[in-house]
């Protein structure tokens, strides 16, 4: 695979056509790889050739060609909401997690071990890689990708079979129903985006919900005065917080003043410090938990039972009749 940066993006249209043209001329190989995207080489047997190519390949250029008689389009990921009759696209470069991967299965194959049951368990496989390589040029590849829904997989220690009118005992360690549906198809530095949400759910890439709490974090930082340790800052910490980058996505900043977070911080007998020049000390991912909780009004005391709780969903309520509103 060519990693080195390209100009132009790939003209998937031009590359469908041609990859339809030779299509019985590439090879395949197959990947898994879990939940810490490590991956993990497989077999198939000959009775699967029939399926690799639709599933893996024909039914991706299928899309594109037919797209393209039908006014298709190509917007990038970052720019765009999905819709009807478009093909989103990327940089792998952009997908720390798709890169890595890709990376581990050209350059350190000799350090992927095939996949076991026994050792690695199916229940932690996120998804499967179809590595296709030219016959005529090994050196040129390209992949397809799909996610495995743990639903779609049987235990062979607990499911039957069903054969000749009678059940028995299903003789495989795992079964799987394969994912029928284009998701992920990776060309040298681009990658094509047929299902967004399996996409983001694949690589963990969620491009607008993270721009949105980058904006966040800088309205954060402008408001208030905090304190890192030496190489960390509040985006980073966020860029690997889930729960905290999704809640920045509705929340208003700046009505807690500094003043009161440290006030607030301490009614709650909350572990939160301030350095000498009162600004708020941030160590960790648990910190900044509480500063966004503080931030966010996120905890009460009970005025019945005097016990501290942290509110998982807010819902404001409306003035009660006849009272004037509180300024």
């Amino acid at each position: 695979m060519n990693m080195e940066d390209t100009t132009e993006p790939t003209d998937i249209f031009l590359w469908a056509n041609q990859i339809d043209a030779i299509k019985n001329d590439i090879d395949i190989e197959l990947f898994l790889f879990n939940r810490n995207y490590t991956p993990y080489s497989t077999n198939f047997l000959a009775d699967l050739n029939t399926q690799m190519k639709p599933l893996f390949l024909f039914d991706y250029i299928g899309e594109v060609i037919l797209g393209a008689g039908t006014g298709m389009q190509v917007r990038d990921y970052e720019l765009s909401e999905a819709e009807p009759g478009m093909l989103m696209r990327t940089e792998l470069a952009k997908v720390g997690k798709a890169e890595t991967l890709i990376n581990l299965i050209e350059h350190q194959r000799s350090d992927i071990v095939e996949f076991s049951e026994e050792e690695h368990e199916f229940k932690r496989i996120k998804g499967v890689v179809a590595r296709f390589s030219y016959k005529s040029d090994p050196s040129k590849t390209f992949y397809t990708i799909k996610a495995i829904q743990q639903g779609n997989v049987l235990k062979g220690a607990t499911s039957w079979e069903f054969k000749a009118g009678r059940f028995g005992a299903f003789q495989a360690d795992v079964g799987l129903k394969m994912p029928a549906d284009n998701q992920v198809l990776i060309i040298d530095g681009d990658i094509f985006i047929y299902n967004q949400k399996k996409f983001e759910t694949l690589f963990q890439y969620e491009f607008k919900k993270q721009l949105i709490a980058d904006q966040k974090v800088a309205e954060i930082e402008k408001q208030y005065k905090l304190s890192f340790p030496e190489g960390l800052d509040m985006q980073a910490l966020v860029r690997e917080r889930k729960k905290i980058a999704t809640k920045l996505q509705s929340m208003e900043i700046g009505e807690v003043t500094q003043e009161k977070v440290v006030e607030y911080a301490d009614d709650m007998q909350l572990d939160l410090m301030t350095d000498d020049n009162g600004a708020i000390i941030i160590m960790d991912g648990h910190d900044l938990d509480t500063f966004v909780n503080l931030i966010n009004e996120d905890y009460i005391t009970s005025e019945i039972t005097g016990k501290r709780y942290e509110i998982k969903s807010k819902k404001l309520l409306d003035e009660p009749e006849g009272e004037p509103p509180r300024g």
